[in-house]
């Protein structure tokens, strides 16, 4: 049971358009500082990190909201959509600015990292598997595809971990974060492996009170 207070219902759909607005803002942020000269170092790499790493970031919030509910009683099912589909714009952002601004669409210089660079290699195919998930978020191939939908989703552990083991190993020097990232991942997708058993003990030991 949650202690916090609940939104009310008539709320709902104008939090989700709001998460939406504020989610994007870190790209708007960000390109805006690259335009104007003040992202420091090389922009079109800083740009890309930061792109990538909220791509991360919503990836982990987006499978952080059943361990939240079980856990703590909140439920905020009604937000997974919108931090996958943020998720996955992210990454298509990242993987945008990668092949028009850092490679000038050089397709025998990309081929060639995605060869020889096991971190974009894990990359390209955490974003490939992302496309299907975030083409079927929708009612209708839910409606579509039935309990075959469900199964299809499961993938977003896979391209989660494959995005935390992409971001450390894009790094010259794994420090707190990515190894936070990661670490985090791997709970979360772990949790997946104990959830049945925590919540028919939890069931159990309500039902005894």
């Amino acid at each position: 049971m949650s202690f916090l207070p609940t939104l009310p219902k008539r709320y709902h759909g104008a939090s989700v358009w709001a998460l939406y607005v504020i989610g994007l803002l870190p790209a708007i942020c960000g390109f805006y500082l690259g335009v104007t000269g003040q992202l420091l170092g090389n922009p079109v790499k800083e740009f890309e990190h930061l792109l990538g790493t909220w791509g991360l970031r919503f990836l982990l919030a987006t499978l952080a909201i059943t361990p939240i509910r079980d856990l703590f009683g909140l439920n905020w099912l009604r937000y997974r959509r919108a931090l996958g589909l943020l998720a996955f714009y992210y990454v298509t952002m990242h993987f945008l600015t990668y092949m028009l601004l850092d490679q000038a669409l050089n397709m025998q210089v990309v081929l060639q990292d995605i060869a020889k660079r096991p971190f974009i290699t894990i990359g390209m195919a955490a974003f490939t598997l992302l496309i299907p998930l975030a083409l079927t978020s929708n009612s209708f191939s839910i409606r579509r595809l039935g309990s075959r939908w469900s199964k299809l989703h499961k993938l977003a552990y896979v391209i989660t971990i494959a995005g935390a083991v992409h971001f450390t190993m894009s790094v010259k020097v794994v420090t707190f974060e990515p190894a936070l990232y990661l670490a985090l991942a791997l709970i979360l997708v772990g949790w997946r492996l104990i959830r049945k058993p925590y919540v028919k003990w939890r069931k159990t030991l309500i039902k005894a009170a």
